[in-house]
């Protein structure tokens, strides 16, 4: 085995490892993923928000908290005041989950951020695929067809993630259902097959803060959440 070899197999037990790690990981002992949830609560998304990336807006109307699990007022500080909508959206999770950890699933969730925007950007199917749900993976595929119909090249690159926080929390459907706002700065422009810029400025810095929805279905044991909505505050 020559020297080369070894590089390139190196390389791919690093990218499969950093899959692995974003929003969860599996065991082995895992059922398939069962998307019927995420589509159940796709069934109701609204249809008239904009957009930045292709995908559902979500309708964040509260559904009741589950479980009937008693928690003390400083169980999600830093997170949530006690008695919000957020609060008792998160009790109902952890009401269903006990393995649920928001700030784990907050460090999960910048990882995936950063990886689907620039996984957009590249056309990278492969890496949209493990963090997406079905029906929002094909609207992102959709709009790369569409970029590639056009000979269109995207370069995206972030200059800082300033704020990662959960805004919405609730069990939907038997779906855990977790909204989170992004605050981030970012250059990104598009180029035609010549090379030459058809949208962006290289030396613009672009403030952008994001609204996801990651989903997933409590029946499984799949610890993976996937992102089921996108939508913009700005």
């Amino acid at each position: 085995m020559d020297i080369y070899t070894i590089i390139f197999l190196a390389l791919a037990v690093f990218i499969f490892l950093r899959l692995r790690s974003v929003l969860g990981q599996r065991t082995g002992s895992e059922r398939p993923p069962y998307d019927r949830a995420t589509r159940e609560v796709l069934h109701g998304a609204q249809d008239n928000n904009v957009v930045p990336m292709p995908g559902t807006v979500i309708d964040q109307a509260s559904s009741a908290p589950a479980g009937d699990a008693t928690f003390t007022s400083d169980r999600w500080k830093n997170l949530a005041e006690p008695g919000t909508p957020l609060a008792l959206g998160l009790d109902a999770i952890a009401g269903q989950d006990s393995s649920f950890d928001p700030k784990h699933f907050l460090s999960g969730a910048r990882s995936a951020y950063e990886m689907i925007v620039l996984a957009f950007a590249n056309g990278d199917r492969r890496t949209l695929k493990d963090l997406l749900s079905s029906d929002v993976y094909e609207s992102f595929d959709a709009a790369i067809k569409d970029r590639e119909k056009l000979e269109q090249q995207t370069e995206t690159r972030f200059v800082s993630i300033d704020k990662v926080e959960l805004i919405g929390a609730e069990v939907r459907d038997g779906a855990e259902q977790l909204t989170v706002r992004f605050t981030s700065q970012m250059i990104s422009i598009t180029r035609d097959k010549t090379g030459a810029i058809v949208d962006g400025n290289p030396e613009k810095i672009s403030d952008i803060t994001d609204v996801w929805t990651f989903a997933r279905d409590i029946s499984s044991r799949d610890p993976n959440w996937k992102l089921v909505g996108t939508g913009s505050a700005s």
